[in-house]
């Protein structure tokens, strides 16, 4: 066959897989039976096999799955992934709807969509063509997941018209593929997965997309990033343009007039949602007016025009048979249930957080009860209550330890705490959990530095503190069960990548109580250095606004400590930075810049700035930064196929610049 045949071939093949697929994974109705289409991927793979120079992005072959990566790049979202706000219960609905009617007016609707239990993904096009997809991350900065999404057979690698967007959709398992997963890990003896979220969020952030391709996912499309480039005008027609183009979208669905149409519509789910071959833990309502989205606006979190109506966990009975303790990074004792095997909300739980021992003795639980068992948000299993009437006087009474399960060190109670705590800064187990919270995504983000590998290295005593982490050779880690050359390769690539984190970075990491990921940021901007935090007086900490006593007593408390001081001194000599690298916001009256004191809203596609990078300058120059556009906002930035914020700004007369005015201004 020659070079020419071949591509007419190879043409001809990838229309019907194309037809094919999305016959069988987004209309779900096939018109070949399986045999066929396997037969035609075959013949597909053999000839792009043979003329390698004819295989293109778009191949209905990539979702085989194809090299093993090396490590998940960064991803700034084009527009913030933001999260939801939660109501548990129709008077939250109510609530919800008052705060819109107050704001808009009484001439609007909703529209509910089923909440999918997977995992948020945003998928990029350029000109049709699927380009990038990444995970939600932290809403601004996700993960480059491109190659593992291409595997999910529902996702289009090219669109049915060329156009340039980006997509939202939630990835997830079906409960089919769930079940089949954990009968193949039960077969070879491996740890199951909880439930289809965390399969599926697991299955995508395989480094081996052949695994991801394996795993059968599926995914549901809900919301387009930039709708003002297709110039929609609502939500539901943002849907209906994304199922023209070929995306697989949740017809389970409905446009409501009024609030008591979605009290019904969730009333009807709360009853039928077993039915469905996926998961769902919600509703999501949303305004449908994308004009009306506008004027409502965001918080810093989440969207004021949309709210996410969680389901009342699910409770069922079971036996407790056991109580464990372990200990946590802050020397917490935490007891844990262990419960005989029971289905709640669709998976299997065999473990139930207990809290603290007050809540073992307000519920008077003993070892060997009854108890009910739900999932607090459909997530997280925590035993409710005793079924005590139900007693067969085998039970037996439960009493916490006066000494730590791990070190025998005497545990104490401090005042005003409702926990039991180990205080030995030498427990095993806090060094262990401590270590754990260093390498974790919020804090140094080392990637293929998990629980497991971690204590491995513990158990084989190569790593004892943090700064051990960065003494670490290729030699230590091929000796590792598990890890093979590339992964130790990533692995102190990843290790080294770690150094140049912004200070904020390591603050979060090094576990200094009461400080989070918030006020590890409040803190780097303020003091600029490690240097100049660790010689911080009370005073000086408490002046800044979002630090109080509580924290200012625990930040002194650290750096006065000899060890504290010589693990910096190790994590320097390492080459760890110490420094904040951000963009340090001004305060209005500190800059003369002309974006001092403005409010300013960004809309449509920036080419040379990302949004984020032109927040962070204006703010940097006094300015504040806005999601919507009201008669308060002095400015508007109007990039490449801006929407309804240009429109309502010209008929605001608010005045608007392009992106060449502003970065003339930002470079003044």
């Amino acid at each position: 066959m020659d070079l020419q045949i071949a591509e007419q071939t190879i043409n001809e093949i990838r229309s019907l897989l194309n037809q094919y697929g999305y016959e069988y994974y987004v209309l779900d109705k096939p018109s070949v039976p399986d045999a066929e289409y396997d037969k035609l991927m075959q013949e597909l793979l053999e000839l792009e096999e043979k003329f390698p120079e004819l295989k293109t992005p778009d191949s209905p072959s990539v979702r085989v799955g194809g090299a093993i990566l090396a490590l998940f790049e960064k991803v700034e979202h084009r527009t913030p992934m933001l999260s939801l706000g939660n109501a548990f219960n129709e008077q939250d609905l109510r609530d919800f709807d008052r705060r819109i009617r107050q704001a808009v007016g009484d001439n609007f609707s909703y529209v509910c969509e089923l909440k999918i239990d997977g995992l948020a993904v945003s998928l990029r096009y350029e000109d049709g063509l699927f380009v990038q997809g990444a995970t939600r991350g932290d809403g601004t900065i996700g993960e480059d997941i491109t190659a593992n999404l291409k595997t999910i057979k529902s996702i289009p690698l090219r669109l049915l018209e060329p156009v340039s967007l980006e997509v939202r959709g939630e990835a997830f398992m079906p409960k089919r593929s769930f079940e089949a997963l954990n009968q193949a890990r039960t077969e070879r003896g491996e740890d199951l997965f909880a439930n289809p979220r965390n399969a599926a969020a697991g299955s995508l952030r395989q480094l081996d997309p052949k695994i991801a391709a394996s795993r059968k996912l599926d995914v549901f499309l809900y919301g387009i990033g930039n709708p003002e480039a297709i110039g929609a005008v609502s939500h539901s027609d943002g849907l209906d343009y994304l199922d023209h183009l070929g995306f697989k979208t949740n017809k389970e669905r409905r446009k409501c007039a009024s609030i008591d149409e979605v009290v019904q519509f969730v009333n009807d789910w709360v009853e039928k949602r077993q039915n469905l071959p996926y998961e769902i833990d919600g509703i999501v309502i949303k305004v449908d007016s994308l004009e009306q989205q506008d004027e409502l606006g965001t918080t810093a979190k989440s969207p004021r025009w949309a709210i996410a109506f969680k389901f009342p966990a699910e409770e069922v009975v079971t036996t407790l048979i056991d109580i464990e303790l372990s200990v946590g990074r802050t020397g917490v004792i935490t007891p844990t249930a262990i419960l005989e095997p029971v289905k709640v909300a669709g998976t299997t739980v065999q473990r139930a957080s207990l809290h603290n021992e007050d809540l073992i003795r307000e519920k008077d639980i003993k070892i060997g009860d009854k108890v009910v068992v739900k999932k607090a948000g459909d997530i997280i299993p925590e035993v409710v209550n005793v079924l005590a009437d139900q007693r067969t006087g085998n039970e037996v009474d439960f009493k916490m330890p006066t000494h730590c399960p791990e070190c025998e060190s005497e545990l104490v109670r401090l005042e005003g705490e409702v926990a039991l705590r180990c205080i030995n800064p030498k427990c095993p187990a806090q060094i262990r959990e401590g270590l754990i919270h260093f390498v974790s995504r919020n804090a140094m983000n080392i990637d293929g530095l998990g629980e497991r590998v971690i204590s491995q290295l513990f158990a084989e005593k190569l790593i004892s503190d943090v700064a051990d982490i960065y003494k670490l050779t290729s030699e230590q880690l091929l000796a590792l069960e598990r890890m093979g050359e590339k992964s130790v390769s990533n692995l102190i690539k990843a290790i080294e990548a770690s150094k140049s984190n912004s200070l904020e970075k390591l603050l979060f990491g090094l576990g200094i109580r009461h400080v989070g990921a918030k006020a590890a940021k409040t803190l780097a901007l303020n003091f600029d250095s490690m240097d100049k935090l660790a010689i911080a007086s009370k005073d000086e900490l408490i002046a800044i606004n979002e630090i109080g006593d509580k924290m200012a007593d625990s930040i002194v408390a650290f750096f006065e400590q000899d060890e504290a001081k010589e693990l910096i001194n190790e994590l320097v000599a390492a080459g760890v930075n110490m420094a904040y690298k951000g963009v340090k916001p001004v305060s209005a009256a500190e800059s003369d810049s002309i974006f001092a004191g403005k409010t300013v809203v960004l809309t449509g596609k920036l080419e040379l700035l990302s949004r984020n990078e032109a927040k962070e300058k204006i703010e940097a120059l006094g300015g504040n930064v806005a999601g919507s556009v009201s008669k308060k906002t002095h400015l508007v930035v109007a990039g490449a196929d801006a929407g309804s914020k240009l429109k309502k700004a010209e008929e605001l007369g608010i005045e608007v610049w392009d992106e060449e005015k502003l970065l003339e201004e930002l470079n003044k």
